[in-house]
């Protein structure tokens, strides 16, 4: 595996959520520099030494509502 996706969401209660896209993994931070932390850590808890992606890619989405 040279990548492994995920998809990160704003969560309802503040901070941020993330979910490997094809693979289970799941991991949440107060903030993005915390979250590639988290999202590293996750990748390197998941995979065996040697068989984890080199690249992750974040798609960070969130919504935002302006007044028309």
């Amino acid at each position: 595996m040279s990548e492994i996706h995920f998809i990160v969401e704003e969560a309802p209660e503040g901070g941020f959520l993330a979910r490997a896209v094809g693979v289970d993994i799941f991991t949440e931070a107060d903030d993005l520099p915390a979250l590639y932390v988290q999202v590293r850590d996750a990748v390197h808890c998941h995979f065996e030494p040697g068989s984890g992606p080199g690249i992750i890619r974040l798609h960070i989405s969130r919504e935002e509502v302006l007044a028309a």
